[in-house]
C-alpha cells in the first residue's frame, strides 16, 4: 500500500509540476503569447509554426486550444486557420516529451533552489513568476524519478503483474485507459511522460505502453472538447476539429503500429524513448497528412456542431464571457473587456434615443430604452462575476490593473443606464403625459448638451479600449467646458423664466433635473480618464486652491 500512495503522490506531483510551468509561462508571457498566435495565423503553415512555439513554452495543447478557441469564438480568426494552430500545438507538447524524458534529474535540486529563491524574494515580479516557472520544472523531473523508484518496486508485486497483464490482451482498452487518465489528469504530456517511465521499468509491455500512448492522444483531444463545452458553437468547434485529427491519425496508426515498433526498435530498444518518439511521429504524421485538409476538417466540425439559431429574436450576438477563457487569465481579461465595450455601445444607444424621446413625445421608445436598462445591469453583474472567477493572483501588475479598470468602467456605464432611466421617467411624467413642451431655447440647449454627451461617450469607449493618455486629457477638457456650459444654460433658463416665457414655466423644473442629469452622466464618462492619468502621473491630487492664497 505504501508503494502505491508512493505512486500516486509522484504523479500527483508530475501533474502539479505541469500545472505550475503553464500558469507561470502564461502570467510572464500571457498577452505576447496571444500576439504570437494572432500574427501567425496569416496561413495554415505559420499557424501551425505559432502553435508549435506557444505549446512548446506552456506544455499545454489545451491551454493553446482555449486560447484559440476564444479567439475563433469573438470572429477575430477563421476555423481553418485556428485548426492549423492546433496541428503545431499537439507537435510542440510531443517535442516536449522527447525532451523530458531524457535524464535530466540532476537539473531538479537547481531549478527547485533557484525557483524558490525567485519566489520568495520577489514574488510578485517577473523574476518571481520566472521562479514559479523553474519551481513547475523543478518538480517535474522530481517526480518522473519518483515515478520510476515507486514503480519499479510496485511492479515486482503478483497482484499489479496480474492488473497490468489485462491490459495486453485488449487494444481498445489501452485506447480507453490512456484517454481517461488524460482527461483525469488534465495533462496529456503527464501521461505520456508517466507511460514512458512505467515502460521503462518493465511495468507494462512496450505494445501495451504504445496503446496507452495512442490513447492520451485521443484523451487531449477529449479533454479540449470537454473543457469548452459550456462555450458558444463557434469556439467549440475548434476541439472539435481537434478530436477528429486524433480520431484519424489513431485509425491510420493502429494497422501501421506492428510495423513502426520493429522498424524503430533497429534504432533503440529503451521503452522509454520508443514511447514518445511514437508520441512524436504520431503528432507529426497528422501534421503533415492533415494541413492539406484543414478546410475539410473544419467544415465537418461546423456540420457536426451546426449554429443554433434562436427564433424567439431577430437579433443574436456573441457573448464574449467565454468560461473556457478563464484558465488564461490575459485571455479572460480580453473577454471581460470585450463585453464592456458591448455594454457601453447599449448605454449609448439608450443616451442616443434619450433625444428621440423629447423631441417626438414617443411614449413606446421611451419603455424600450428603459427596458435596456435591464440589459445594462445584467452586464454589469455578469461581467463582475466572471472578473470574481479569474485568479488575482495569477495576473501581473498589467493585467491587474486592467481588472481594476474593467470594474470601474462597468460600474460607471451601469450608473449611467440608472440616470438614462430616471430622466426616461421624468421625461414622461412631467412633459408627455401633461402635454408640455420645451421652448426652441430651452430645446436647443438640451439638443447641445446631449450632442457634446455623445462625443464624450465615444472618447470614453475609446480612452477605456486604447488607453491613450492624450485622449484622457481631452476628455478631463471636456468635462470642465461641460460644467461651465451647464451652468451657462441653467442661467438662460432662469433669464427666461424672468422674461415670463410660458413655456419655460411650464417645464421649468424638468428642464433644471435634466442638464443636471445630463451633468452627472458626463462625470461618469470623465471618470473613465482618471487610471490612465494617474498611470501617467499627469492627474492633480487636488484641485482646491490653498485658503488664503
Amino acid at each position: 500500500m505504501t508503494h502505491l500512495l508512493n505512486l500516486l503522490a509522484a504523479i500527483a506531483l508530475l501533474v502539479w509540476g505541469t500545472h505550475l510551468v503553464r500558469k507561470g509561462i502564461l502570467q510572464v508571457f500571457g498577452s505576447k503569447l496571444r500576439s504570437v498566435l494572432g500574427v501567425g495565423m496569416k496561413n495554415r503553415f505559420t499557424a501551425m509554426l505559432s502553435g508549435f512555439a506557444v505549446t512548446a513554452l506552456v506544455q499545454s495543447s489545451t491551454a493553446t486550444a482555449l486560447i484559440v478557441s476564444s479567439f475563433v469564438g469573438q470572429g477575430l480568426v477563421g476555423l481553418t486557420p485556428a485548426l492549423a494552430v492546433m496541428l503545431g500545438a499537439d507537435i510542440g507538447t510531443s517535442v516536449m516529451a522527447v525532451l523530458f524524458s531524457l535524464d535530466l534529474s540532476w537539473l531538479s535540486p537547481l531549478f527547485i533552489l533557484v525557483g524558490v529563491f525567485l519566489f520568495v524574494t520577489r514574488p510578485d515580479t517577473t523574476a518571481g513568476r520566472v521562479g514559479r516557472v523553474l519551481i513547475g520544472l523543478g518538480l517535474m523531473l522530481l517526480a518522473l524519478r519518483l515515478v520510476t523508484n515507486s514503480t519499479v518496486v510496485l511492479t515486482q508485486s503478483p497482484a499489479v503483474k496480474a492488473l497490468l497483464a489485462t491490459l495486453s490482451s485488449d487494444l481498445l482498452l489501452e485506447l480507453l485507459v490512456g484517454a481517461m487518465l488524460v482527461v483525469f489528469s488534465y495533462s496529456s504530456l503527464a501521461i505520456v511522460l508517466l507511460t514512458a517511465t512505467i515502460a521503462a521499468s518493465g511495468g507494462v509491455p512496450i505494445e501495451v505502453a504504445l496503446g496507452l500512448v495512442l490513447g492520451a492522444n485521443l484523451g487531449s483531444g477529449l479533454l479540449a472538447v470537454i473543457t469548452t463545452a459550456k462555450s458558444d458553437i463557434d469556439s467549440r468547434r475548434v476541439p472539435m476539429g481537434n478530436l477528429l485529427f486524433k480520431i484519424t491519425g489513431v485509425l491510420i496508426a493502429l494497422p501501421l503500429l506492428s510495423f513502426w515498433l520493429p522498424l524503430a526498435q533497429q534504432y533503440t530498444n529503451d521503452p522509454a524513448q520508443l514511447v514518445v518518439i511514437l508520441h512524436l511521429c504520431f503528432n507529426l504524421m497528422v501534421g503533415l497528412i492533415c494541413i492539406t485538409f484543414t478546410q475539410w476538417f473544419a467544415q465537418l466540425a461546423e456540420i457536426i456542431l451546426p449554429n443554433v439559431k434562436n427564433a424567439e429574436s431577430k437579433i443574436t450576438r456573441h457573448h464574449h464571457l467565454d468560461p473556457s477563457a478563464l484558465s488564461t487569465p490575459s485571455l479572460a481579461i480580453s473577454c471581460a473587456a470585450r463585453e464592456a465595450m458591448y455594454q457601453a455601445e447599449v448605454v449609448e444607444t439608450m443616451l442616443r434615443g434619450v433625444l428621440t424621446v423629447i423631441k417626438n413625445d414617443d411614449l413606446q421608445l421611451a419603455e424600450e430604452l428603459r427596458k435596456m436598462d435591464d440589459t445594462v445591469d445584467t452586464l454589469y453583474s455578469s461581467i463582475k462575476y466572471y472578473l470574481t472567477k479569474i485568479s488575482r493572483e495569477a495576473l501581473g501588475d498589467t493585467e491587474s490593473k486592467r481588472w481594476t479598470d474593467i470594474i470601474s468602467f462597468t460600474i460607471n456605464m451601469e450608473h449611467i443606464g440608472d440616470v438614462i432611466e430616471r430622466i426616461l421617467q421624468d421625461v414622461e411624467t412631467k412633459k408627455i403625459k401633461p402635454g408640455r413642451h420645451f421652448s426652441n431655447a430651452g430645446m436647443a440647449e438640451i439638443t447641445e448638451l446631449h450632442k457634446r454627451l455623445l462625443d464624450n461617450l465615444r472618447l470614453g469607449m475609446s480612452v477605456f479600449l486604447t488607453g491613450n493618455v492624450q485622449d484622457a486629457q481631452t476628455l478631463i477638457e471636456e468635462k470642465a467646458r461641460f460644467r461651465d456650459l451647464e451652468h451657462q444654460f441653467a442661467q438662460s433658463h432662469l433669464d427666461r423664466l424672468s422674461d415670463k416665457t410660458l413655456q419655460s414655466f411650464e417645464t421649468s423644473s424638468l428642464h433644471i433635473d435634466l442638464i443636471s442629469e445630463l451633468k452627472r452622466i458626463n462625470s461618469h464618462i470623465c471618470s473613465i480618464a482618471y487610471p490612465i492619468l494617474d498611470d501617467a502621473g499627469i492627474l492633480a491630487h487636488n484641485r482646491i486652491k490653498p485658503y488664503g492664497k
